[in-house]
């Protein structure tokens, strides 16, 4: 496993001041667990809020433009972000893919602006249902990242690849444990290839789709999962704080 298990949780399009109290509540008790790294991305809106509420866990953004600045209402470039007080950012989420229609390229262009700003990067991937009913999911999967993982120096600090199969975010579905080991292991290689063997070893691999505390142990016991990408169960410091838990007591094992 390559440093200590990364737990991120994507707040998507929830969240208000009111929910100030939670990632507070989340901050805490990251403080008293040294063997997790924990960290949130909030809506844009609450991004510099959380980062002056936060003493432990990281804060970053949902998305960047790949734009660095000018006339493109409603974007945020990655400066601003950085700005805001993130210290990463979410690219390539499938929900950005498919309402977006974010395409390999366009991803690939954000993340060469998120670079240059200073942003870490969590660079998503996954395939639908069908793609995988059809035997396809690994080519597909491992399309994805070579059209869009960076060439960068210092890759395992940089970059952090999350596996999100789409057809188990938000759906109670989970990956059987086998499909999530082979897939994180076929990333796994193609991160050798790209950065070497030891930079490629060291890039974190997270697991995304529906992780809750009642199976994070077992998902993060495998091989090449070093960590969590959470939606829903993010949302409540109580169950994403059982996810990190699961995650420091794998660790231990």
């Amino acid at each position: 496993m390559a440093e200590r298990p990364y737990i991120v949780g994507n707040w998507k399009m929830n969240g208000t001041r009111a929910m100030l109290p939670e990632a507070r509540a989340i901050d805490r008790a990251a403080q008293r667990n040294m063997k997790v790294e924990v960290a949130i991305a909030p809506p844009f809106t609450l991004i510099h809020a959380v980062h002056r509420e936060a003493e432990q866990i990281g804060v970053g953004a949902q998305d960047c433009s790949c734009d660095p600045d000018g006339a493109h209402t409603g974007d945020i470039s990655a400066a601003m972000v950085a700005d805001s007080g993130a210290k990463f950012v979410i690219l390539g989420h499938s929900e950005r893919r498919s309402a977006h229609g974010e395409t390999d390229s366009l991803i690939a262009s954000k993340v060469r602006s998120a670079l240059d700003a200073g942003l870490r990067i969590i660079l998503c991937c996954g395939e639908s249902e069908a793609t995988r009913d059809a035997g396809e999911a690994e080519n597909f999967v491992l399309d994805q990242l070579r059209s869009s993982l960076p060439d960068t120096d210092n890759a395992a600090e940089k970059v952090t690849v999350a596996y999100e199969p789409i057809w188990a975010i938000g759906t109670g579905k989970t990956a059987g444990l086998e499909d999530i080991s082979a897939m994180h292991g076929a990333i796994r290689a193609l991160l050798v290839e790209t950065y070497g063997e030891e930079a490629g070893t060291a890039v974190r691999i997270l697991y995304g789709g529906s992780v809750k505390p009642e199976n994070a142990r077992e998902i993060l016991a495998l091989s090449d999962v070093d960590g969590a990408l959470v939606g829903g169960a993010s949302l409540s410091a109580e169950s994403f704080l059982g996810i990190a838990v699961a995650a420091s007591e794998t660790e231990e094992a």
